[in-house]
């Protein structure tokens, strides 16, 4: 027919083109399936608690203490103080005993409380020094609340500073407290690989998920000597 010109694909380099197109009819499925995969891993790792730097929170404005606690100095010039959300993912939920009382006069480094995990304690230091103004009425009949909110809703105790500047110069603040928090996370963890060895050989999985993620809540799982090993090595380090 006049007008038209035909041309062989497979004498020129249509093969290539339909080997591609084949190529990509299968690459795009598999891409697909790909994904779904890596968002169904994502969520079964949250279901299953994994304890990553990811999950942590650190607001801004918190002074953090090396001790596991944090304070905030309000309007007032009263300060808040409570556990930091990392403490609180490696312990699990935990009761308060032993508060110390409005009134109390303190020191940085004193314990300011003691948390209980079914007769697991550990010491809670004091990350400044003042007097206990209040406690939280709200930990009394919904201690989760420690868990659940630990910033907000979940504050330990005000107390009226006597010498703030000095000990808010020890916290770590803003980015420097997220780094501080990452770094503590890698030192658990070295912690936990050498510890649990000691006092429960072939436990790893107690506190590993496959592929070395540690499980939140890990101490939870752990005898009491672990707590006190972790008392030494955690909260007592930096004692004043």
């Amino acid at each position: 027919m006049e007008g038209f010109s035909y041309s062989d694909i497979f004498a020129t380099k249509g093969i290539e083109y339909l080997v591609i197109i084949a190529f990509l009819a299968t690459l795009i499925p598999f891409s697909v399936f790909l994904n779904k995969q890596v968002k169904i891993t994502r969520q079964i790792q949250t279901a299953l608690g994994i304890l990553s730097v990811r999950i942590l929170k650190i607001p801004l404005g918190l002074f953090f203490s090396r001790n596991h606690t944090w304070m905030f100095m309000e309007q007032s010039g009263t300060a808040k103080v409570g556990l930091d959300d990392l403490l609180l993912h490696i312990t699990g939920e935990v009761k308060f005993t032993n508060l110390k009382n409005p009134g109390e006069l303190i020191n940085k480094g004193d314990v300011l409380t003691e948390i209980d995990q079914n007769g697991k304690m550990l010491q809670v230091l004091s990350p400044l020094s003042g007097k206990i103004l209040d406690t939280n009425p709200i930990l009394r009949y919904h201690p989760g609340m420690l868990n659940e909110d630990p910033y907000g809703k979940g504050w330990i105790c005000k107390v009226k500073p006597s010498n703030w500047i000095a000990d808010a110069k020890c916290c770590f603040f803003a980015e420097e407290a997220a780094n501080w928090s990452a770094m503590e996370l890698d030192r658990f963890k070295d912690f936990l690989a050498v510890t649990v060895r000691n006092y429960v050989p072939g436990s790893a999985k107690v506190v590993m998920q496959d592929g070395g993620e540690l499980r939140d809540h890990s101490l939870s799982e752990l005898p009491a000597e672990i707590w006190k090993d972790f008392q030494k090595e955690f909260l007592n380090l930096y004692r004043f």
